[in-house]
């Protein structure tokens, strides 16, 4: 039986430049990082978390799909979401909306990595 998601992909044109934005600016932590037989095996990921995001080097990607409000291919989970979203915005984060977003479920906004990869942040609303 499965027991785990180990490992999401996100595909960056420039490793080093996706490791700053993941790290000093949505203040994920650096997991992994050699070089290997396929490329640089980098992993970033939430602090305390067993997931980790793999930022592979790929070729500048043809956009992203879905429209305004479709979620990213990497949806992170903020306890205080508004707070979190003007630390973010003061480390130079970009975001498709000026501020978090109230829906049914909770609060939201997306944040664009320098790749154009839309990250979901999510905030669930407490019953």
């Amino acid at each position: 039986m499965l027991t785990n998601i180990m490992y999401v992909t996100i595909y960056v044109t420039d490793q080093d430049r996706a490791l700053e934005f993941y790290t000093e600016g949505l203040g994920l932590e650096k997991r992994l990082d050699f070089p290997g037989p396929d490329g640089r095996f980098l992993t970033v990921g939430v602090p305390d978390t067993p997931v980790q995001i793999i930022l592979w080097s790929h070729a500048a990607a043809a956009g992203q799909p879905g429209g305004a409000g479709a979620p990213g291919p990497l949806i992170l989970e903020s306890e205080d979401l508004r707070k979190d979203f003007e630390i973010m915005r003061l480390r130079g984060v970009t975001f498709e909306e000026p501020e978090p977003v109230d829906y049914p479920f909770g609060v939201r906004v997306e944040a664009v990595d320098p790749d154009g990869n839309r990250i979901s942040l999510r905030q669930q609303r407490k019953p």
